[in-house]
């Protein structure tokens, strides 16, 4: 099959369309062939291999799986013996391992049945950003009906998944982001968009009950200042590696002394939330902001282009 194969850490250079074997799977696992695969962020930090401390996880040398990227949409090809809930030709979408080929694979828990209201481009989008957004509004958020909530980096893969799971819950929602894509955030359900180039949120007479900072482009300090006497700031910006992590580090010690600061949490992808966000695309509160799509040999360029940070939503590889 055809697959991106990475043998060493590094930029998008070393990232290389090859021919390697398909998928042996477990008796637990379904064999899926990808139609789409979405890249994030995390995609890019895992190919670099920076910062260095991750690779106690990834691999010390060189990444443990050679075939980079997760989410993914696509059509079961083959189940193992144990596999209850699906069968060769469902439409699914999850997360897989090695999405960047013609086939990934793993457990069932994975995989859930593609929305038929979705194309396999928008499926394969709904992955790592979704259920970030998801779960730092729901769980670490804890939104409820009429709070009003900031979204800075409204316009990103995580941003515009938050910006309409924060219409979902209720809440008044609050669009950060540039001028080109003031409408687009408008468009998926922001009740007020600022334009950051002509307007500083944390120097207006607003207050918010929470604040989602998906940029890190202020000090958690000044953002603070936006924030009801109540309210919470909840980090998940800083920089694509070193920075996001030493973010990360001031946001834990942070919120050990200062009442309004959510401390970091761990993002665990998971079977539960799949359903749940599947809900909110069959129900039409959540659809898929797709920046651009590339072919898989030209998976280098796509990597690059997320890398540049102003990627409108999510970066999409067909295969």
């Amino acid at each position: 099959m055809q697959a991106i194969v990475q043998d060493t850490y590094g930029s998008a250079e070393v990232l290389e369309a090859r021919n390697i074997d398909k998928p042996e799977i477990a008796d637990d696992e379904v064999l899926v062939r990808v139609h789409a695969a979405s890249i994030h962020v995390g995609d890019w930090i895992l190919m670099t291999g920076s910062p260095f401390v991750m690779r106690l996880a990834t691999g010390l040398r060189k990444p443990k799986n050679r075939v980079p990227g997760t989410d993914v949409a696509g059509t079961v090809e083959k189940v193992g013996s144990e596999v209850k809930g699906l069968r060769p030709g469902d439409e699914v979408f999850g997360w897989g391992v090695g999405a960047f080929a013609e086939y990934t694979h793993a457990g069932e828990s994975q995989f859930i049945k593609k929305p038929a209201n979705l194309s396999f481009e928008q499926a394969a989008a709904v992955g790592v950003s979704a259920s970030t957004a998801l779960q730092l509004l729901r769980d670490n958020g804890k939104v409820q009906p009429g709070q009003k909530v900031l979204i800075n980096g409204a316009s990103g893969g995580v941003g515009t998944f938050a910006v309409q799971i924060a219409k979902a819950l209720g809440a008044e929602v609050t669009g950060v982001t540039s001028t080109k894509n003031v409408e687009m955030v408008r468009s998926i359900g922001a009740d007020h968009v600022i334009d950051y180039t002509r307007e500083d949120f944390t120097e207006g007479g607003q207050r918010y009950d929470l604040i989602l900072d998906n940029v890190g482009s202020q000090s958690m300090a000044r953002t603070r200042r936006a924030l009801a006497p109540t309210g919470t700031l909840i980090s998940n910006g800083g920089g694509h590696a070193g920075g996001k992590l030493g973010r990360t580090v001031r946001a834990m010690l942070a919120s050990m002394v200062v009442r309004q600061q959510a401390g970091p949490s761990v993002k665990t992808q998971n079977h539960d939330d799949l359903v749940a966000l599947r809900g909110l695309v069959e129900a039409g509160k959540v659809t898929p902001v797709i920046d651009r799509t590339y072919p898989l040999a030209e998976t280098p360029a796509a990597i690059g282009h997320v890398a540049g940070g102003h990627a409108r939503g999510t970066v999409v590889l067909t295969v």
